[in-house]
């Protein structure tokens, strides 16, 4: 008998080489029947695999994460079935699933898909799924492997194989479908019941531009044909929301190819969004105690050496720039934390400094390849609302607890209530990504656990997804489409200032080495931005909003009294503009609201001859009559009382 013990803490006894599937039928048929795939001891497998000795067990269906990855996972072999059927010549390279969906980047052989095929290829899944064919997993010798792909003549899954060691390899087969996978899969094809073929698009074979361009195939499956219907209503609202589009719409951003990919140029009205938003932490900042400092856009290249950045990184930055002299490098800045421990560096520290608490708006650039760049949300120069936190071994917890609370008064200001809290761990398979002592990475990593627990955050863990140098508390928010976004971050890093060799003079009289937390509330401007916008669907809170007003005359004879009104408004704060423009006022009106402009002040004979302004607010319609007065009074009230203080 082997012992199970399930996430409730519960332990049941079953006979040794029980499946996750006859414990699940054990507990209800119900239960069973929704069984997708199983953690067994923090990894997912197939449901149907033996267990063998003492375990913990989680059982996934559709509402987990990871069953919902291993869905689609095996929704991308029943697509590539689909498309071998279809196209008989086609080759398939990889095919993973994504938050939303799956793709498989496939080499038609010459053969076009396009939007014309999708229905087919959904047609033929469904049909093939409906044959409830079993995914089988084949533990294959690697000598047998290559043979198999050989004689198929598919040299991207030889190319696979070339990476793997013999005894590690599995394929999975379902009706005429053989492929090269480590798995899992859910237990048969009929689980899928609606599929949907998203869109198609150009991929190099290994990212590499290179190599030879194949095509990607994006698709989204569910195990009910409403649940699909319910996406493409969400997927269109989506669309309404898309940052893109508002942001060009409302004239805050725009990109240039002579600019350049992945750099995004603000317009004054995305300027001034982006000030506001700074403003606001700034002052949060200032009351829980940071100062500010300023570094530049470049630093020697060996700055990153001792950083360990290039290293890691190298590859993935913008490479040197090279100077006059003999051996000189640069490198445009991908991090702020090595500008900011030179700074600590620039004078010895005391114990009674600390914690230190060093801010900064610090742009940063790193090559994103084209493919992957998407609005702001993946660009390749980003300004970070970074800070380093320089503390004692005994302050850490404190310290990190005050940022969650930063962090939170960030989210609660702005409306972002669906998120969750994932502590990204190393992987302990693979420490040579890391830098530093397994003490030092255990001491983190529990750190961040207490203080996250202790300020009642629901957290998952997740295992390869820590910096090289130190465990993060990440903050995922969901966008309208309810992909998950990394915004804030805090990092505890006790490898930085190993590597600089910081200290400070401690109570004791003896050098010490500071503990770094890393953290940054908003993750980058350009990220959050993008999801604020999709989250508001551009209408910002008033004190927020670019421009506060629009001022409407009537006519071109009341303009003088808008310029007047508009002078008047500006010296108390209230943004805006006078619509100048030789259009009848409904027009102006309806404009205002499609621009999203909270307050529309209407002028005309009568405001004018008493001094007043026609209110109207946004949602709201009509507010009646005020004097410029009343309305500096009420404008003003409704700012602030919007405005969230950070205590």
């Amino acid at each position: 008998m082997i012992k199970i013990t399930l996430p409730d803490g519960s332990e049941r006894e079953y006979p040794k080489g029980s499946s996750s599937y006859d414990i699940a039928l054990s507990i209800s048929e119900g239960l069973a029947r929704n069984v997708l795939a199983a953690k067994v001891n923090g990894k997912i497998q197939d449901a149907n695999l033996p267990i063998d000795t003492d375990s913990t067990l989680q059982l996934l269906t559709w509402n987990d994460t990871d069953g919902k990855s291993t869905f689609w996972h095996s929704s991308a072999h029943l697509m590539a079935e689909a498309l071998e059927t279809l196209y008989p010549k086609v080759k398939f390279w990889v095919g993973p699933p994504l938050e939303n969906g799956f793709y498989y980047d496939v080499d038609t052989n010459g053969e076009t898909i396009s939007h014309d095929d999708f229905k087919k290829i959904e047609d033929k899944m469904l049909e093939l799924a409906r044959q409830k064919n079993d995914y089988v997993r084949i533990p294959m010798a690697k000598a047998d492997a290559i043979k198999y792909f050989e004689e198929k003549g598919d040299e991207y899954k030889l190319d696979l194989l070339s990476n793997l060691e013999d005894g590690s390899i599995t394929f999975y087969k379902q009706g005429n479908f053989t492929d090269l996978c480590r798995g899992p899969h859910i237990p048969n094809t009929g689980f899928i019941k609606a599929a949907k073929i998203m869109n198609v698009a150009g991929a190099y074979f290994k990212g590499d531009q290179n190599n030879k361009m194949l095509t990607r195939i994006y698709g989204i499956t569910f195990p009910k044909a409403k649940e699909l219907e319910e996406y493409l209503v969400l997927l269109e609202e989506a669309k309404r929301r898309d940052h893109r589009k508002l942001g060009q719409e409302l004239e805050l951003f725009t990109f240039s190819e002579k600019v350049g990919k992945g750099l995004p140029l603000w317009l004054p009205k995305g300027a001034m969004l982006r000030e506001r938003l700074e403003n606001f932490l700034r002052k949060a900042q200032v009351r829980a105690g940071y100062q500010q400092v300023v570094t530049p856009h470049i630093g020697s290249k060996q700055l990153y050496v001792t950083s360990g950045h290039w290293e890691k990184y190298g590859k993935d930055s913008f490479q040197p720039i090279r100077t006059p002299e003999e051996g000189e490098e640069f490198m445009l800045k991908p991090m702020n934390c090595p500008h900011h421990c030179e700074i600590y560096a620039s004078r010895p520290r005391s114990y009674r400094e600390l914690p230190l608490r060093l801010a900064e708006f610090g742009t940063v650039y790193r090559y994103e390849q084209s493919g992957e760049l998407h609005g702001l949300t993946r660009v390749r120069g980003f300004t970070q609302d970074d800070a380093h936190i320089f503390c004692t071994d005994d302050q850490v917890e404190n310290e990190f607890k005050k940022v969650i609370d930063l962090v939170l008064y960030v989210f609660n200001s702005l409306g972002f209530e669906d998120f969750s809290a994932q502590v990204s761990l190393r992987d302990p398979e693979n420490k040579t990504k890391y830098f530093g002592s397994d003490e030092a990475w255990d001491k983190a990593e529990n750190a961040i656990r207490r203080a996250a627990a202790e300020k009642g955050l629901k957290t998952v863990e997740e295992l390869g997804e820590a910096a090289f140098y130190g465990p993060k508390l990440d903050f995922m928010v969901k966008d309208a489409l309810g992909r998950k976004w990394q915004l804030g971050t805090i990092q505890v890093d006790y490898q930085l200032p190993d590597r600089f060799a910081l200290e400070y003079i401690g109570s004791d009289n003896q050098k010490h080495r500071p503990v770094m937390i890393h953290r940054a509330p908003f993750g980058s401007m350009e990220r959050f931005i993008a999801i604020l916008i999709e989250t508001t669907a551009g209408n910002f809170p008033l004190w927020l909003s670019p421009d506060q007003i629009a001022i409407l005359p009537i006519s071109e004879k009341y303009e003088d009294y808008a310029n007047e009104l508009f002078l008047t408004l500006q010296e108390q704060d209230i943004r805006g503009f006078v619509d100048h423009r030789d259009e009848k006022i409904g027009r102006k009106i309806r404009d205002a609201e499609v621009n999203k402009l909270p307050l529309m002040l209407i002028v005309g004979e009568k405001e004018q001859e008493e001094g007043k302004v026609s209110v109207r607010r946004k949602g709201e319609g009509d507010l009646g009559s005020m004097t410029i007065e009343e309305f500096i009074n009420y404008a003003k009230t409704e700012i602030n009382k919007n405005i969230p203080q950070f205590k």
